[in-house]
């Protein structure tokens, strides 16, 4: 069973291998790994019309789940909540979105979808949940390497999600009924890292700096600014400078002594 990969398969043993369908799950989400995402309409659970290049200028998460998935897609969810909370505690509160989609149409219509968010307690002002058209899931899916098969349970589905730049397209893919936080954390923050680095200003070099600076502990689960870090960037800035400043006043010194 795909969706439960993860949490059965992988305890199956390294030697043998995930199953054949897995195998071929895991190649097609690999190879969608730099799709643009295009441009789909939704509805979301306010009955109002979204596009996905309304998130366009932040990274972005993206989870498929269905509404008639009683124990998968919720436990999933609730995760995918706790990882988002550790995200933006090591990030910003405000510095990337997330999206869920119901792929099951026109059953995970935008009530099943707010009735959903509701029954695993998510109620976050930048986490939408959305009902594509039954007619666009096919090429929706598609593009983000999703592959799902109807099974006598529901479906079965490979567990992911999608990380997907500010230019929308799509970066990483992130697999698991859970999994180690910086599997998430850190494929956003090069891409915020990347953001920073395109126009160069104090506030951008800034976030660039504490983001290098900003790691995961282990020990207790969350990510911290290590200080450490931030001196020895310092410090090597400082070192450079006063050798850059040291190369300077030799050329100059050379150049008066030729000139006299």
């Amino acid at each position: 069973m795909l969706a439960m990969f993860f949490a059965a398969a992988g305890q199956a043993g390294a030697q043998a291998g995930p199953p054949a369908d897995v195998r071929r799950a895991l190649e097609i989400s690999q190879g969608a790994i730099g799709n643009e995402v295009g441009e789909f309409v939704f509805t979301d659970t306010n009955g109002k019309s979204v596009r996905l290049s309304d998130y366009r200028g932040k990274p972005l998460l993206v989870s498929f789940i269905y509404t008639g998935c009683f124990q998968i897609c919720p436990a999933t969810t609730r995760f995918l909540y706790e990882a988002v909370a550790v995200a933006r505690d090591a990030l910003g509160e405000d510095r990337f979105r997330i999206v869920s989609i119901g792929f099951n149409q026109p059953f995970d219509d935008p009530k099943a979808m707010a009735s959903f968010a509701k029954q695993v307690g998510i109620a976050d002002p930048h986490w939408t949940f959305l009902s594509p058209a039954a007619a666009d899931v096919e090429a929706l899916t598609k593009r983000f390497g999703f592959l799902y098969e109807a099974s006598s349970g529901g479906f079965d589905h490979l567990l992911q999600v999608s990380v997907v730049d500010a230019d929308g397209v799509l970066y990483r893919q992130v697999y698991g009924e859970n999994f180690e936080m910086p599997m998430l954390v850190q494929p956003l923050k090069q891409l915020l890292s990347g953001q920073a680095s395109r126009e160069l200003t104090l506030a951008n070099v800034w976030d660039k700096v504490i983001l290098h600076c900003t790691i995961y502990d282990p020990h207790t689960g969350a990510y911290r600014v290590n200080y450490a870090l931030f001196f020895e960037i310092f410090a090597g800035l400082t070192t450079l400078g006063a050798m850059g400043w040291l190369i300077y006043r030799e050329l100059r010194r050379g150049r008066r002594e030729r000139g006299a």
